[in-house]
């Protein structure tokens, strides 16, 4: 896992072909807005958080996030207990966020 600013986490991002972006809030904090292409997967599930992320491909580079930073360290710090090899913990999370907003 690394922590990135949000300028490391956004140039590595647009500059990866094999990126997913993973957001790991609530339903009323996605409810606010999530950075486009976001797949949304809610670490307060508990064992379905994991089940869920167990589905994902491994091999692929994920760019995580939360509202502050906390809880996507956590869920990068899982992946990589999974398997993940590359998980990116976007610092200072959704609150800081400054770049395109989508509508869920």
């Amino acid at each position: 896992m690394a922590d990135l600013t949000q300028q490391e986490w956004t140039s590595k991002l647009h500059a990866d072909k094999n990126a997913v972006i993973l957001d790991v809030r609530t339903p009323d904090e996605v409810a606010e807005g999530i950075i486009p292409n976001a797949i949304v997967i809610d670490i307060y599930k508990g064992q379905g958080f994991i089940s869920e992320v167990e589905k994902l491909d491994t091999s692929k580079n994920y760019y995580v996030y939360c509202k502050m930073g906390g809880r996507s360290a956590q869920a990068c710090g899982v992946m990589n207990q999974l398997g993940f090899k590359n998980a990116y913990n976007l610092i200072g999370g959704f609150s800081q966020w400054n770049g395109d907003v989508a509508s869920m």
